[in-house]
């Protein structure tokens, strides 16, 4: 596994811009991967190649069809990547804009005095989208309360809510603020029990870095990922829709084809990066396993990168050689437990008798980079209910060091110390 390869987490590291240092800052520690994971060298090669091409895809001319095939070869990438066998993926805005578009179709499409349901624990932009159309469209909205506990959704809560005329459903794959992953396949098979013909669109958003993604087992119709959250770039997301989903009725130019839903001139940067991202998890899986086909090779990275986060984040919750863990730091509160299995890549804390935007601070003055969560209309849904204000997110990615996790603790060891 990585975290026994040195010479492996160096390569990994290698094919990185900006691991160790900031532009802006000089030598820094990167905590804050939630909020945007590091880019790939080869991502800002690619965007760079193609900002220059003056050329729209699919033009008869060299240019205009060759776009048109870093196109089509990135989507062919995206099916392999999420194991898609059915369906489309096209680009957007942003993931939220993408979020808003595929659940304001869901909605509208559905009978007037259904129900739409969502959970607690979702990021604004599900929450956000599915209550603003559900309203519009005549709909009843039904809210799956979270564990505030355990910052978890489980199929068993959905179930306690659904009826038959449940029509749409979303789903928050991980938890940008807890860091816990739900499980998408059985919650989705639990609405299936209930309401077979529901369209379930599913936040992958903050999930898709940290473990796979697997739309053949979800049984869902709509998937949405930020790329700048997988190694890629801002300014765009991406989106998978379902057969069913591409025909619903939609925003759509007057005689275009029915199932298309993507609007303009594409980038072809930004679909091409997206290659770029797809071909770094093949080498990463070459490297974990002997695997011979690519999705295969996927699947092994996707395990590597599970458990190799799992140890980062372990480590930083109990500790290293003769630092202690968070968890044993009297001062530190840990959100969600210090012992959940859920958790994917990141931990989130408090820290007694100090602003969570002073620790941030103070952290980032020793070039240690982690980011505040406050009870506001991103992060409310999840602080309130535990009573806090604000709390200090540490996201980790595969690409972090044991050693980096250790300047960490000594770092927070010492604000329990008077420091």
């Amino acid at each position: 596994m990585i975290q026994n390869d040195p010479a492996l987490i160096n390569a990994i590291r290698d094919r990185f811009a900006h691991v160790e240092n900031c532009p802006f800052q000089g030598e820094r520690i990167f905590f804050e991967n939630a909020g945007g994971a590091l880019t790939l060298k080869s991502v800002a090669a690619t965007s760079a190649f193609y900002a220059a091409i003056p050329d729209n895809p699919g033009r008869i001319n060299p240019a205009g069809q060759g776009t048109q095939q870093v196109i089509n070869r990135a989507k062919d990438d995206l099916a392999v990547f999420m194991n898609a066998s059915t369906g489309q993926f096209f680009a957007g805005e942003s993931g939220t804009e993408l979020l808003f578009r595929l659940i304001r179709t869901a909605c509208l499409a559905a009978p007037k005095g259904a129900k739409v349901i969502g959970s607690s624990i979702e990021h604004p932009a599900t929450r956000s989208a599915a209550r603003r159309w559900s309203g519009i469209a005549g709909l009843d909205y039904v809210n799956v309360p979270h564990d505030n506990e355990t910052g978890l959704v489980t199929a068993e809560d959905y179930t306690a809510q659904l009826t038959p005329d449940v029509a749409m459903a979303t789903i928050l794959h991980a938890s940008p603020v807890t860091g816990m992953g739900m499980d998408v396949a059985a919650i989705s098979a639990a609405i299936r029990a209930v309401s077979p013909d529901c369209m379930i669109i599913v936040d992958g958003i903050q999930h898709a870095a940290h473990g796979q993604m697997d739309l053949e087992a979800y049984d869902i119709d709509g998937y949405v990922i930020s790329p700048y959250k997988v190694f890629s770039r801002h300014g765009y997301g991406i989106a998978w829709i379902s057969d069913r989903l591409s025909a619903t009725p939609h925003d759509m130019l007057i005689d275009a084809p029915a199932t298309g839903w993507e609007f303009g001139t594409r980038d072809t940067g930004s679909y091409a990066t997206v290659s770029d991202v797809v071909a770094y998890f093949d080498w990463l899986g070459g490297e974990v396993s002997d695997e011979g086909d690519t999705r295969k090779r996927i699947e092994a990275a996707g395990r590597a990168i599970h458990a190799y986060e799992t140890h980062l984040t372990n480590t930083a919750i109990n500790g290293t050689g003769n630092l202690p863990g968070l968890r044993d730091m009297d001062h530190v509160t840990i959100l969600a437990g210090a012992d959940n299995p859920a958790r994917e890549g990141l931990v989130s804390i408090v820290i007694e008798g100090k602003a969570s935007e002073d620790v941030v601070e103070t952290l980032n003055q020793q070039g240690i980079r982690t980011h505040t969560r406050k009870a506001d209309h991103y992060s409310g849904n999840v602080l309130t209910p535990l009573g806090l204000t604000d709390c200090i997110r540490i996201s980790f990615c595969h690409y972090n060091t044991e050693q980096e996790i250790s300047r960490l603790l000594a770092a927070i060891k010492m604000l329990g110390d008077g420091g």
